[in-house]
């Protein structure tokens, strides 16, 4: 709480004979949601204090007394004690308040320092955070996936395109899929954490400070550092305080996993249906109808597709808002943080469902088995089989074509097709051509790195953990949404 009960007064006001209109401070606030960055805020300006007392530009004991302060404030932030006050604007403004009243000093603590510079430095803080608990919960994902492929490796059903039956593969290849999409988000969001990490403390406004200062300490201090413990500093201080690249990044980053995941949730609501009937959502995911008694309904998933559209919008937010704007800071960009806010905790949120929901999955061996066995899952290898009796692929795709019509025509499965028949149909067929509707056969000569085969999709379990970046990966807890 504050310790006084004067009104509020913004820390530019001086230039200024009038308050703020009421409504213009109800218009420009932004603590109603970037109060978040508070804890960043503090770790950063005690950095910044230390500093300043290395320097010269502190004396020792008013140091100490602004950093007892900026502590005793986040306990009480913690605790959800502290008051923010909107007419206040931002989250800085309000500590900074608050610490000025509390410590005689405080009013010291901005020395050599721009809000630009201190909101720059906190949100690249929030990112790094932001970027860890994200690669955290895809590796939950990626975990159950693995675990899920590797219990049903033995479970065949078809693969479609254009959502008619392509080809056959094993659940487990199918899973594996999922498992490369999601491997490759992880990556991004661990490339763009290491991109982040710089710090562009110092810059200023727009043209960083005339007081000597030191940059490369506080860097270290808030652990923007390479892996061999040197400061990584920005470079630039007009680009410092005006890059939001790394927002667009991470926006980015989270609207392509949204994209995967979406279609992992479409392609299980599918699958979860009485016309495909491959397999059965735990319960917990699933909610009932209101009227119709019998209904089942694949909430978790839908909501998983849905949200996705909403990680595309909030790229698109921020796209549109630096797409026209000028170096350096404009007060367009205050908008900048609800769209990355968001996109983060609905990322998070959509990962941790999905992760909770797949060890619960269960696929119906019954269904997929009757499926899978459909012949003409496997008329792409009754064409191969031509090929290597001599027969040039394109003729024998038109050959093997014909026969699946005359199969039709006759509405018989197409290794029931008379003999007669089929060589009217394709007068290339060799007299072993049935021999091709071996289901295991199929698989088996399905050998080669990354196929559908079941030695390749042993290889496949056995390394995915490592080439996915999950050896050795502790992930953090989860929460409930």
């Amino acid at each position: 709480m504050r310790a006084m009960s004067e009104p509020a007064q913004p820390t530019w006001g001086g230039r200024f004979r009038e308050p703020p209109a009421e409504r213009m401070q109800r218009f420009g606030e932004s603590v109603s949601f970037d109060a978040v960055l508070a804890p960043y805020d503090i770790r950063a300006s005690r950095a910044h204090v230390r500093m300043l007392r290395r320097c010269g530009w502190i004396p020792a004991e008013e140091a100490e007394a602004i950093d007892a302060g900026l502590e005793a404030i986040l306990a009480e932030i913690e605790a959800g004690r502290f008051v923010w006050d909107p007419a206040l604007e931002d989250v800085h403004m309000n500590l900074e308040h608050a610490l000025s009243r509390r410590v005689e000093a405080g009013a010291r603590l901005q020395t050599a320092r721009s809000r630009n510079d201190q909101v720059a430095t906190c949100m690249r803080l929030y990112l790094r955070d932001a970027c860890e608990e994200v690669a955290a919960t895809l590796a939950e994902c990626l975990e159950a996936l693995h675990a899920l492929a590797a219990a049903n490796r033995g479970v065949l059903l078809p693969a479609y395109t254009h959502l008619q039956r392509g080809q056959p593969v094993s659940a487990a290849h199918h899973l594996l899929a999922y498992g490369e999409m999601l491997a490759r988000d992880l990556g991004r969001f661990r490339g763009l954490r290491a991109s982040v990490n710089v710090c562009p403390l110092g810059s200023g406004a727009l043209a960083g400070t005339t007081l000597p200062i030191d940059r490369e300490g506080v860097a270290r201090e808030l652990g923007f550092v390479d892996e061999a413990g040197e400061p990584r500093l920005t470079q630039n201080s007009l680009d410092a305080v005006s890059d939001r690249d790394s927002f667009h990044e991470f926006a980015s980053a989270a609207a392509l996993a949204g994209l995967h995941l979406s279609r992992i949730a479409e392609d299980f609501i599918l699958w979860s249906t009485r016309e495909f009937g491959f397999l059965h959502l735990p319960e917990g995911y699933t909610t009932g109808s209101s009227l119709m008694p019998q209904k089942r309904n694949p909430d978790a998933l839908e909501l998983i597709r849905g949200k996705a559209a909403r990680l595309q919008g909030n790229l698109q937010t921020l796209q549109a808002l630096v797409k026209n704007l000028p170096l350096t800071y404009n007060r367009d960009l205050q908008e900048d943080k609800p769209p990355l806010f968001d996109s983060h905790r609905v990322l998070v949120d959509c990962l941790r469902v999905l992760a909770d929901l797949l060890p619960g999955v269960r696929f119906r061996e019954g269904a997929c088995r009757a499926a899978v066995a459909d012949p003409l899952l496997l008329a792409t290898d009754l064409a191969d089989h031509l090929v290597r009796a001599g027969v040039p692929f394109r003729q024998a795709h038109h050959e093997v074509g014909a026969l699946v019509a005359a199969a039709e025509e006759e509405d018989c499965p197409l290794p029931e097709l008379s003999t007669a028949r089929a060589r009217q149909a394709a007068p290339s067929l060799p007299g072993d051509w049935r021999e091709v509707f071996d289901l295991e056969r199929a698989l088996a000569a399905r050998g080669e790195i990354g196929m559908p085969g079941p030695g390749p999709v042993d290889r496949a379990l056995a390394t995915a953990r490592a080439r996915w970046g999950l050896a050795g990966e502790t992930a953090g807890g989860r929460e409930g949404v």
